[in-house]
């Protein structure tokens, strides 16, 4: 069954601009489901799997963005010291990437699930970004928090993404060439921005 996937920098409207268009083509948007599914299946409690997870970026992404590193064949960095069970995470991850994709599909944010599904004719990428100073715009006007805890917030959430993707899937996630459409969502308002991604799955067949 057809899978969108959205893979979105901090700040550029991710979790909003994939509800809508889960919306709008009828699908399940199945984020918070991952981790608690992945807990379950792994016995931890759902705080760990999230922890693990590539979209709530708390905990170990967090710790192996800031550990030692060395040059990877992307030209960006791959952490030196291992954490314990990170495999088994990212493979009960995938596991159920594929169980959606299988079942009923879905929009699926984060988990690097781009490079999960690869050439997939059923799946449509989509990367949303924008500048650092827009993406902090915008998330400061979305929180209400204080700029500099944005900008700290951002900048971890960042390093975090591209460090999962990488160590897992020896890529870079920010490379046009993983993604159907690419979009600066901070330009585009995000109405546009849904109804351009729900365009692109439609032409795609799904």
């Amino acid at each position: 069954m057809a899978v969108v996937t959205v893979s979105a920098s901090y700040g550029a409207g991710g979790p909003e601009i994939a509800t809508a268009v889960a919306g709008r083509l009828g699908r399940a948007f199945p984020d918070r489901a991952i981790p608690v599914t992945v807990a379950g299946r792994l016995g931890v409690p759902v705080e760990e799997a999230e922890a693990n997870d590539e979209t709530v970026v708390r905990g170990l992404w967090r710790l192996v963005a800031s550990l030692g590193t060395m040059p990877d064949p992307v030209g960006g960095v791959l952490t030196t010291t291992a954490v314990p069970d990170e495999r088994a995470y990212r493979e009960q991850t995938e596991q159920v990437l594929a169980e959606i994709a299988a079942g009923e599909g879905g929009v699926v944010l984060g988990r690097a699930a781009a490079m999960v599904f690869g050439e997939r004719p059923d799946v449509l990428h989509v990367r949303l970004h924008g500048s650092p100073e827009r993406r902090l715009a915008a998330a400061v006007a979305l929180t209400g928090r204080p700029e500099k805890d944005e900008r700290r917030e951002m900048a971890a959430n960042d390093r975090a993404r591209e460090a999962y993707v990488r160590q897992f899937y020896r890529a870079d996630p920010v490379d046009p060439r993983h993604y159907h459409l690419v979009v600066d969502s901070t330009l585009v308002d995000h109405g546009t921005v849904v109804d351009l991604v729900v365009t692109a799955a439609r032409v795609r067949g799904l």
